[in-house]
């Protein structure tokens, strides 16, 4: 299924607030992919806040993005109170 991000905003620790077309809302943790390659670079906390909605998913100033699937797969889903 194919579903993409609407929206997105860095929380603290490492994690993203995101929303995807169906209005569901997720965190995603990027902690334990911040040693492998591009992503590296997302440990200086001020680079890894320049995340923003690129076409149907994510991208941040260094050019490093995630595909939506993996977003929505890999991430928890949360409940409004």
């Amino acid at each position: 299924m194919y579903i993409s991000v609407k929206s997105v905003r860095p929380l603290s620790e490492y994690q993203l607030l995101l929303t995807f077309e169906n209005g569901e809302k997720k965190i995603f943790d990027m902690k334990p992919y911040l040693d492998k390659g591009i992503y590296k670079e997302l440990k200086d906390e001020n680079k890894f806040k320049t995340v923003r909605i690129s076409f149907d998913s994510i991208e941040w100033c260094n050019k490093a993005d995630i595909d939506p699937e993996f977003l929505y797969e890999k991430s928890k889903k949360i409940t409004e109170q």
